[in-house]
């Protein structure tokens, strides 16, 4: 599949915004304290992913009833679904001028991920965490995300790769006062 950027400019792909929200102090500080556990860049982003993977727990996995969407909050409340999850490892590449974009699969409803940036290509990770039978690791040398749509039943990999959240998706998250409203509003499509 060919990643489609929706907007040409790079730059678009490392900037702060209300949602990945990297000029945030609880960003930048856990964006240095990662910064200071590697050796570059490839190392850092290997570093935020497996942070937020395994440090923030899928607030399904773990029951958690809140919502968080922006960056910061995933990070200080320690808890978000996939969408937040992206958004929070979306901040902390961006604070270390890693290109990352947002990109989304249509699986049973729209599920959330990101896509690096390195040596002049995309690659997709999900940072969603793993549980048994989800098993993603970060990867340039080929996709190990958490799932892989069935085209049978009409699911897919979106192709664009969005520099912020794509609306619907942000909707839905500011929308819901918890967990169980939020899971009776998750899009199918987008």
């Amino acid at each position: 599949m060919e990643l489609i950027q929706n907007t040409p400019d790079l730059s678009a792909y490392l900037a702060a915004d209300e949602v990945i929200d990297h000029d945030h102090p609880i960003v930048r500080d856990m964006a240095a304290c990662l910064a200071r556990q590697a050796d570059d860049s490839y190392a850092y982003a290997r570093l935020a992913f497996e942070f937020v993977r395994d440090t923030i727990p899928h607030s399904a996995d773990s029951g958690d009833p809140r919502v968080t969407w922006r960056a910061s909050d995933v990070l200080e409340q320690g808890t978000g679904i996939c969408y937040a999850k992206a958004h929070a490892l979306a901040a902390l590449l961006r604070a270390e001028d890693i290109p990352t974009a947002l990109c989304y699969q249509k699986l049973g409803e729209v599920h959330g991920l990101v896509a690096v940036r390195f040596n002049g290509a995309w690659h997709r990770q999900d940072p969603r965490g793993n549980k048994p039978g989800v098993n993603a690791q970060f990867s340039l040398d080929g996709e190990q995300l958490a799932f892989t749509p069935d085209p049978e039943s009409n699911e897919l990999d979106y192709p664009v790769l969005y520099a912020e959240p794509h609306p619907v998706v942000l909707g839905v998250l500011q929308a819901a006062p918890d967990r169980a409203y939020l899971w009776k509003t998750l899009p199918t499509a987008l």
